[in-house]
């Protein structure tokens, strides 16, 4: 990878020319009594910068200094609409400044200068902490932060993803550093972090770098280098030479690689955070003594690096100083840090949970998930990260586990493919501007605590000189609704949710009411034409055009295949180069031997996982699969043996390599026995006689995934085979048109990869289907959450949709490649993209304001009222039809509302006047609005409206 300049360096290098850089050592001196808010424009600062030239040539530093902090006031007044004029004299000295002299001087100048300035404008930042919070140049800050991992997406969708971020009210983009896909030095494409944390940069967002280099992550092997295992001497994670030097050769890498890109925040740039190791504390106790210097030597291993940002440790309660230790879980209000200096941080608040082939699909209600978030502000914390923000796709073979899905979508409030998930990401956001409100209080005091009943709590931050108040209000109870009383005003609480004051007066959000719309995606299939919402017909372009393939041949064809006597553990054999194991062996049949009734047997195959298919002469004789609970495999099946030589093959498969516990690098797979066939009269066990090994697929070895290599092995013929095992697949498509995100939809195939232009876009097992039962309907979020208290899609497939990015196609023909492991029909495949059906809301009489109309109390002279926004997904949209409005006791989910008993009849027609032919719109819930249907009642307005 090439090296980043960081942007000062590259720019004003060669072309400053000396008097400017003078004006820019006399401004630095300046800079000691300045303070520049953050909001001034463009336009601003360029008038600053232009006027600062003018007089730079014809003043000595004192004059400089005066006129800096002369135009600068000027600036900020103006950003802050203050109209006043600057005094006489002031005005006087900037109109002499600027005289034709002064002026033919700057026109010589090179105007690279005026942008370097500009383009270099960031400056280093002195990032430390406090018992409160994250320090960043002396000031404290409330931090919200989101995990986007770089290798889960691609380099075209980080902008967009970040962007969302930002305006989802992130000041944080938090990542792990991937070890095995940086080895050997590999910075290019979806692994281009320097590229990755710019992105970020660019955004104006800070960044949390979470070297490890032991990730967890649901990631293949836990972020390790296969490799790795398998240097001498080696034990992972503890008190081992050859573990901590290789451990510390590549944190070295990464710190340095940021070094050179000028990417660490006391260089200039966006990383205000490391971390080092990952939740080591979960499972230190197994290494013992050993476990405990290991931890040690990594903070100081890490502390010597010299970053010029805090280190954290996560779940590590005996970090050593001056390592922040942080909390993980779906909770983290109650955690503690280990000192009264450091300050309470959660590293990750799960804002769902992963997906593994063969469970149902995990979501967490964002109700829940507001109030987890809002209890942890309430209760002194003052950094909060989602672990997800976005989770994206486990592309080619990166899934841990074993078991790991493709999709790592992990509910996360922007969803894999892009897109924002609402009312999650709009409830969030609502919830940051909240907390954003009381930033000054929770600054500047500490909390006070105090009981208001039974399983309700408030928590007021308040100034010595009662200048800045906020507070909190919390109801923890699971299912009651209280009504409280604080500070002489009585508050009606629902049951597990926090009330926002900022003023410590007026509610300005309560977790558990929901002002974000809903919005309803979906796949639409591109196989034929489709009506669409707005009578248009999509004509697909996918017509493929037609199959090729190409037979996996069963069992040993390599010249380089091992015979060895016994069964040999699969990793160790593989060093992970490929999923796919062959075990052979063979054997000779007279028929008299007493494991044979006939011409029958009985086998069983005894694995450590993680798949498994037994050929026989050939022939597919058994399958089984282990779970993510256990990825053991006993395979017992009956076998027909014929007289004289019989070869059996086995077929052993990973799913992903382990990624968590203590050890969990020795955990196996592959078919370690017993291997024997039985009989009524006797057995016969193969587990110690000669084997024959095979790494790897023949299809592998001759690239058949990379169309741009031609192969012989190819047919293309009108008949090509389904249903059968060991099957590759070609065929060329056309991309969909537009931009929405593509899926395809894999129904109708078994299990296997899929490679678009040669690019995996992960393992398919639409085959594998969730348990059926320990779904809900629908997901009640009071009471605590838990990874399997809400689950959807029982008795269907895990995963039936697989993500391809927009830029592993290209415009024109396309290549699919498939290769089917178990036996599909092709032909069923079906492109799909994303897009949103129906924007909804449902807003009570009872909810707060909209918060962007909440004002300071001082600035307003009355309290708007609940309104019902939406607004349309993408830009260019405008709300073309309303399918359902209803102002009374409405019912139902987006897309499937019902009226009430109570109903206005004028609903339809005052949302349709408000809202048909804008982008959005705002509509009063109030029986002022839609005459008062039925009086006495809380009163609701839930509407759905298609953009188009």
């Amino acid at each position: 990878m090439h090296h980043h300049p960081h942007p000062r360096e590259r720019d004003t290098a060669a072309f400053a020319p000396a008097a400017p850089l003078a004006s820019l050592v006399a401004a630095a001196e300046c800079v000691p009594f300045i303070s520049v808010p953050p909001r001034h424009s463009n336009q601003q600062l360029l008038f600053f910068f232009f006027f600062f030239f003018f007089f730079s040539f014809a003043s000595p530093t004192e004059q400089l200094c005066s006129s800096f902090l002369l135009l600068l006031h000027v600036i900020v007044r103006t950003s802050a609409g203050d109209n006043r004029t600057t005094p006489n004299g002031a005005a006087a000295a900037v109109m002499a400044a600027a005289t034709v002299g002064v002026l033919l001087r700057l026109l010589l100048l090179p105007v690279v200068v005026v942008v370097s300035l500009l383009v270099g404008a960031s400056r280093a930042a002195n990032v430390t902490y406090d018992h409160r919070a994250v320090v960043i140049d002396g000031v404290r800050r409330v931090l919200v932060s989101g995990s986007i991992h770089y290798p889960r997406s691609t380099p075209d969708m980080w902008p967009g993803l970040i962007q969302k971020s930002k305006d989802g009210g992130l000041d944080v983009i938090e990542t792990y550093v991937f070890w095995d896909i940086h080895e050997p030095y590999d910075f290019e494409g979806r692994k281009d972090l320097v590229r990755f944390v710019k992105a970020v940069a660019d955004a104006g967002l800070y960044v949390h770098l979470r070297i490890g280099p032991y990730v967890c992550a649901e990631w293949n092997y836990g972020g390790f280098p296969v490799w790795l295992h398998f240097v001498p001497g080696i034990k992972f994670r503890t008190d081992n030479e050859a573990f901590k030097a290789e451990m510390q050769r590549f944190t070295e890498k990464v710190v340095d690689t940021m070094k050179g890109a000028g990417l660490y925040a006391s260089q200039g740039g966006p990383i205000i955070l490391s971390q080092i190791e990952n939740e080591y504390g979960n499972i230190d106790s197994a290494y013992g003594a050993a476990g405990k210097a290991y931890m040690r030597w990594a903070a100081g291993m890490a502390v010597s690096l010299d970053t010029g940002v805090p280190w954290v440790m996560c779940q590590q309660s005996d970090a050593p100083d001056p390592l922040i230790n942080t909390c993980n879980g779906f909770y983290c209000d109650q955690f503690t840090p280990n000192s009264k200096s450091k300050p309470k941080m959660w590293t990750e608040n799960w804002s769902g949970w992963f997906l593994s082939f063969g469970g149902a699909v995990p979501y967490r209600p964002a109700e829940d998930l507001a109030f987890a978030v809002a209890r942890f502000y309430q209760r002194g914390g003052t950094f909060q990260n989602y672990y997800m923000y976005h989770g994206g796709t486990n592309f080619g073979r990166s899934t841990g586990g074993p078991f790991i899905a493709t999709s790592y979508d992990y509910d996360a409030p922007i969803d894999e493919y892009g897109m924002v998930r609402q009312p999650k990401w709009g409830h969030l956001r609502d919830v940051h501007k909240a907390i954003k409100l009381c930033e000054p209080a929770l600054i500047a005091a500490e909390p006070s605590y105090s009981s208001l009943g039974q399983n309700t709590e408030a928590t007021v931050y308040q100034t010595a000189d009662n200048s800045i108040c906020a507070a909190f209000l919390a109801n923890v109870d699971a299912q009651s609704d209280k009504t409280v009383k604080f500070n002489g005003n009585t508050y009606k609480l629902p049951a597990w949710s926090v009330s926002i004051l900022p003023d410590c007066k007026n509610v300005v959000l309560n977790t558990a009411q929901i002002n974000s719309q809903v919005t309803t995606s979906e796949m639409r299939s591109l196989g034929s034409s489709i009506q669409d919402t707005d009578d248009s017909l999509i004509t697909p372009e996918l017509a493929t055009a037609g199959w090729s393939y190409a037979i996996e041949p069963v069992g040993i064809t390599k010249e380089n295949a091992l015979t060895k006597p016994g069964l040999m553990e699969q990793i160790n054999t593989t060093a992970d180069a490929s999923d796919f194991l062959w075990y052979s062996t063979s054997i000779v049949v007279k028929g008299d031997e007493p494991y044979l009734n006939g011409s029958q047997s009985n086998l069983l195959v005894n694995s450590l996982g993680h798949v498994l298919q037994v050929y026989i002469n050939g022939k597919l004789a058994g399958s089984a699969k282990g779970s993510a609970s256990s990825s053991l495999i006993s395979l017992q099946t009956p076998v027909t043996l014929v007289p004289g030589k019989n070869k059996i093959d086995l077929l052993s498969t990973t799913v992903g390599l382990s990624n968590y516990g203590a050890f969990f690098d020795l955990v196996g797979a592959g078919v370690t026995g017993p291997v024997k066939l039985s009989g009524p009269n006797g057995a016969l066990n193969l587990s110690s006689t000669d084997w024959t090994y095979q790494i790897g697929l023949r299809g592998e070895d001759l690239h058949l995934y990379n169309p741009s290599e031609a192969s012989p092995e190819w047919v293309s013929d009108n008949a090509y085979p389904t249903n059968q095992p060991l099957i590759w697949y070609k065929t060329k498509f056309t991309a969909p048109a537009g931009d929405d995100p593509v899926a395809i939809d894999f129904t109708g195939m078994g299990k296997g990869e899929a490679w678009v232009n040669g690019q995996s876009i992960g393992r398919y097992w639409p085959t594998n289907l969730a348990p059926q039962s320990g779904c809900v309907n629908s997901c009640n979020y009071r009471g605590a959450y838990s990874s399997n208290k809400c689950l959807k899609k029982c008795g269907q497939p895990s995963q039936t949709l697989y993500h391809v990015p927009r830029s592993f196609l290209q415009p024109g023909s396309n290549d699919l490649v498939l290769f089917e492991q178990f036996g599909g029909d092709p032909s069923m495949i079906s492109f799909t993209t994303r897009q949103t059906s129906s924007i909804c809301a449902h807003v009570s009489e009872m909810h707060p304001a909209q918060i962007d109309s909440w004002i300071s109390p001082q600035q307003t002279s009355q309290t708007p009222g609940p309104a019902l926004r939406l607004e349309c997904p993408r830009e260019g949209q405008v709300i073309s039809n309303i399918k359902f409005a209803s102002f009374g006791t409405p019912s139902g989910t987006c897309g499937n509302y019902n009226h009430g008993e109570c109903s206005s009849s004028q609903a339809l027609a005052v949302v349709q006047e408000a809202c048909v032919g804008m982008t959005n719109c705002s509509v009063p819930v109030s029986s002022n609005n839609f005459g008062d249907p039925c009086s006495g009642v809380t009163k609701s307005l839930v509407v759905e409206a298609a953009c188009s």
